[in-house]
């Protein structure tokens, strides 16, 4: 019935900053959009000649997708990240990040007889998802310390999106050891994981988080970020081979099939580090030049070790921040859009042209 599933659902965040983004547009020099994390440079070359050279695929993509785009996720996680002990069979491609993270609930069966965990302040979408399944969600950093029946899933994020807060391993480590005394599925978005600036973030699959088990765990990856591939729709999930078995199972029902061009130019992307290590070098110097801006303007910068997006209050609220911004031409998000506790805060994404950044720290001085 037309409205029943979106009534429940609340109001699309960016759908309330018509009037703010109006006001950057009207920017002599025009708008430098912080707001979202959308990537804006090249793609790399390696991957576009891969997926060109697949692009002759008429016939259906495996869900479970192909060997060789599973090995080369084991492979880079082990490489980049050093995460032991994972199975090919234990890694599913998925279309974006945000698709598995807005399912996975329903797709595993929570419902209103569920809770799901998010973080205090956390990526919308985890609240979405316990919402679209019909499940009970809260707001924790802490779950292991929560009174009353203990949740069917917790979810982490670190570095964290909006914060870019990096947990500790012993952080990490006290959730998955609670986790598993009580049967609780740890659901770990590392979409942010390669972008560690003040402080090395941690895989919930690294062996001094999980002991190299990977039993009630699961690591959701995108190359988005790491490879600029928002526009391809590109990620996996890795850890609990029959968690991950589940989720094959049930997504083969449902045709959520990664395209065959797409697999191969994830295979490309996750075997070749040098442009991963470029882009990464980009973030890192438009980080350079934004902070101290940021700072400089009087916005304190909090908990951001990590990712691609400045935390930042004038102990005002966020809608007072976001306007006084908009009036110099740049967007931001409003803190409020994470979580009750980011009233006085914005994000500041770092994912925009060299230009452009040079733009915004120009009119912050």
């Amino acid at each position: 019935m037309p409205g029943g599933r979106s009534a429940a659902l609340p109001t699309f965040p960016w759908d309330t900053l018509a009037e703010v983004t109006a006001l950057a547009r009207s920017h002599p020099d025009g708008i430098v959009d912080l707001s979202v994390g959308t990537p804006v440079d090249p793609v790399a070359p390696v991957i576009r000649d891969a997926l060109a050279a697949a692009s002759s695929a008429p016939g259906y993509p495996t869900t479970a997708g192909t060997a060789a785009l599973r090995n080369a996720a084991v492979a880079a996680l082990q490489r980049r990240y050093g995460v032991t002990g994972l199975r090919e069979s234990a890694v599913l491609p998925v279309i974006g990040t945000k698709e598995v993270i807005a399912w996975l609930p329903t797709l595993l069966g929570l419902g209103e007889q569920h809770t799901v965990v998010v973080p205090e302040l956390a990526y919308p979408t985890y609240e979405v998802g316990a919402r679209l399944a019909g499940a009970t969600w809260m707001r924790s950093d802490t779950p292991q310390s929560l009174d009353g029946p203990a949740p069917a899933m917790v979810y982490l994020n670190s570095p964290s999106n909006p914060t870019g807060a990096i947990a500790t391993e012993a952080e990490l480590r006290a959730v998955v050891d609670w986790a598993r005394a009580h049967d609780v599925l740890v659901v770990s978005d590392e979409c942010y994981l390669g972008l560690g600036w003040d402080a090395e973030p941690r895989s919930v699959l690294h062996p001094a988080v999980c002991d190299g088990d990977h039993r009630g765990l699961l690591a959701v990856h995108s190359l988005s970020k790491t490879s600029s591939l928002a526009g391809y729709r590109a990620g996996f999930v890795a850890g609990d081979p029959a968690v991950v078995a589940e989720l094959l199972a049930v997504r083969k029902h449902a045709g959520m099939m990664v395209p065959t061009p797409i697999q191969a130019a994830m295979t490309a992307a996750l075997g070749d580090d040098a442009h991963e290590r470029e882009q990464r070098d980009r973030y890192a110097r438009r980080r350079a030049l934004l902070l101290p801006a940021m700072q400089a303007a009087g916005f304190t910068v909090e908990l951001s070790q990590g990712g691609l997006y400045l935390w930042a209050t004038r102990g005002e609220p966020c809608r007072n921040s976001l306007e006084w911004l908009a009036q110099r031409g740049i967007l931001v998000a409003p803190g409020e859009f994470y979580g009750p506790s980011g009233v006085q805060h914005v994000r500041v994404a770092l994912t925009a042209t060299d230009e452009r950044i040079a733009a915004a720290v120009a009119r912050l001085d």
